[in-house]
């Protein structure tokens, strides 16, 4: 990837998102256990959306979503060195999951190789969401990936 937004070809121009939504971030020491705390994150934040913003949740998103937070988190674990920290945001309409790590190098999107071994965290997120953004900011990276939600 480079610090453009990968996004579908045929992924339509879409508004600029509400100010107005639910937000959670929780920063991870890479101890054993950040990718399940990581993920009783997100299924927390799903419910509470689903609960408060009466937000629905087509029949993949939620395990999509799940398996998006577990690739990101684990790259973060795997590649930055130091904390690293998930921010769930979402609204009726979208949900977004951001990773900030402390490392510069932004991650590769190889081509789908199923003979390859590993490298395919950023294919399968790529896959799962509508839109992926990476970019270097000041603390490292920041990777955000975003599902729209049915309406």
């Amino acid at each position: 990837m480079n610090e453009q937004a990968t996004t579908r070809p045929d992924d339509p121009v879409r508004p600029a998102p509400s100010l107005d939504v639910l937000l959670t971030a929780e920063v991870f020491d890479g101890e054993p256990g950040c990718i399940a705390q990581a993920r009783a994150l997100a299924d927390r934040f799903l419910t509470r959306l689903v609960a408060e913003w009466l937000a629905v949740l087509g029949d993949h998103t939620r395990s999509d979503l799940m398996l998006a937070v577990s690739e990101l988190i684990t790259n973060a674990d795997r590649y930055s060195h130091g904390p690293y920290m998930l921010e769930l945001e979402g609204n009726a309409q979208r949900i977004s999951v951001t990773v900030y790590d402390s490392s510069t190098a932004l991650p590769v999107l190889y081509s789908p190789d199923p003979a390859r071994l590993g490298g395919h965290g950023m294919e399968i997120v790529v896959a799962l969401c509508d839109r992926v953004t990476a970019e270097r900011v000041p603390v490292g990276k920041r990777i955000r990936a975003e599902f729209e939600l049915s309406t």
